[in-house]
């Protein structure tokens, strides 16, 4: 990877990141879709079109397209995503060049806000998931499982929010807030345990756990907006 980069942006490739949960542990997971930052001194349409024959083999490789920033932009947006930097700052390996996040200051302020936008988001698309998928138990229980796996990535910033130590594990990190906040553990680890060939999943049962899980969600979102009131008081 960081060789094709070389050849396609020369000079002006500044840092090649590393970052995410195939880094989670402190050492490299290969079964996990590697999340790469690209941080050149400059972008112009030319230098994004470059990288589209890169772009295209990285993902026929199970990753997703890289993130493209320039040196400057990293430097002026830590307080516009706090979510995508602090993971990016806590969780990286340097592949290439020097690390854009040594020295960088994460504004935390905005994290609260970004967060509650990010929940109450994907809660409006799991309902919206749902009424397709509440007829078919696996369907539904594939929907819990798929979408548990990106809240947990919140839950992780939900922690951080509170002052708490955030596991970079996703089951950890869930069952972590869950002890936190005193959620339904029994509901979140039924739907951690589905498995595609799991014929135990029955319609009633289903659909009185999505409900169970959709309550949790809601719980945590209640505790992210009262950060809020709490804060502007």
């Amino acid at each position: 990877l960081v060789r094709k980069l070389n050849e396609a942006h020369g000079a002006n490739l500044n840092s090649v990141v590393l970052y995410g949960s195939a880094v989670g542990g402190g050492e490299l997971e290969e079964d996990r879709p590697k999340k790469v930052l690209i941080v050149l001194d400059r972008i112009a349409p030319n230098d994004l079109k470059a990288a589209h024959g890169i772009a295209e083999w990285w993902r026929s490789e199970g990753n997703p397209v890289p993130v493209y920033f320039t040196t400057e932009e990293i430097a002026d947006s830590s307080d516009v995503f706090p979510i995508e930097f602090i993971d990016m700052s806590q969780v990286r390996h340097i592949l290439y060049g020097t690390d854009p996040f040594d020295g960088l200051d994460i504004p935390t302020q905005n994290l609260r806000h970004q967060l509650e936008y990010e929940l109450r988001a994907k809660l409006l698309r799991l309902r919206r998931l749902y009424i397709p998928a509440s007829r078919n138990a696996n369907q539904l229980a594939r929907l819990m499982a798929e979408s548990l796996d990106n809240f947990a990535v919140l839950f992780r910033h939900v922690l951080v929010m509170l002052g708490k130590e955030a596991p970079f594990n996703k089951r950890d990190c869930v069952m972590k807030l869950a002890d936190e906040l005193g959620l339904d553990k029994k509901t979140l680890e039924r739907i951690f345990e589905y498995a595609p060939d799991d014929e135990l999943w029955l319609e009633s049962e289903t659909n009185e756990t999505f409900a169970e899980y959709l309550a949790q969600i809601e719980k945590v979102i209640e505790v992210v907006d009262k950060e809020g009131m709490m804060r502007d008081a």
